[in-house]
């Protein structure tokens, strides 16, 4: 015999998945879920935690159980992709808002990821990423001017790489990807709609050129909810 608890929690889950229930629903009380399948509150929680587990619901505290947007775009974890060749992938009219063009000396931390000496000047670039109306991707790349004399508010708000290959004739190599979850900082929360959610996916990216010079640092900060990410991996027989 089935645990009443899976039958609610598929119940649910199908709603949401067939969009009978759509995102960013509030779900009935716990109260009101007990009296609804006439059984115990614990069996309800049960119900709920595995609803959570499984990515359907965002437990708020102090307003109950939201219905998350199962509607994540597939962002290519082992690619070198712009964002601009992810959007026409995805196939959303993206919107890129700079939010800051500057050149100046790096500070400590910046000059220890890309490997810079004093004399070194930086390009940052901030930019927000929006699709489907939501602030949802904040960029923060710096490049190395010796390599990238040049930037414009116009080339930041199209593609830098497509700048960098086809008007500097730079060729873009390989990059060392780190994947981490932080806290949002108050910087995430005034450029993103993080809405209610507690954290942010963080891929820095330390990109090279085909002569192996380390000439980009990014840290790409996105909403949790948005983004699967893929990769491929081929077992290699010695």
């Amino acid at each position: 015999m089935t645990n009443k608890y899976l039958t609610i929690y598929r119940e649910i889950a199908e709603q949401i998945e067939s969009e009978n229930i759509s995102a960013y629903t509030l779900l009935p009380s716990e109260n009101e879920l007990k009296d609804r399948y006439n059984t115990s509150r614990e069996t309800i929680r049960k119900a709920l935690n595995l609803l959570s587990q499984k990515g359907y619901i965002q437990k708020i505290k102090g307003k109950g159980s939201v219905v998350i947007d199962r509607s994540k775009f597939d962002f290519p974890v082992s690619g070198l992709i712009s964002f601009k060749e992810l959007a026409e992938k995805i196939g959303n009219k993206p919107k890129t808002i700079v939010n800051e063009l500057s050149l100046s000396k790096p500070d400590s931390y910046i000059k220890q990821q890309l490997q810079l000496s004093g004399k070194d000047l930086v390009w940052k670039i901030l930019r927000t990423r929006e699709i489907g109306g939501k602030k949802i991707i904040l960029d923060k790349d710096y490049l190395n001017k010796k390599y990238v004399p040049e930037l414009t508010k116009e080339i930041c708000e199209n593609s830098i790489y497509h700048y960098l290959e086809n008007e500097l004739n730079l060729t873009i190599s390989f990059a060392k990807k780190e994947i981490v979850v932080e806290e949002p900082s108050l910087e995430d929360r005034t450029l993103l709609d993080l809405e209610e959610f507690h954290n942010v996916v963080v891929i820095k990216n330390y990109v090279y050129l085909d002569d192996a010079s380390l000439f980009q640092y990014t840290e790409s900060r996105h909403r949790p909810d948005k983004f699967r990410f893929i990769d491929f991996a081929r077992r290699s027989h010695v």
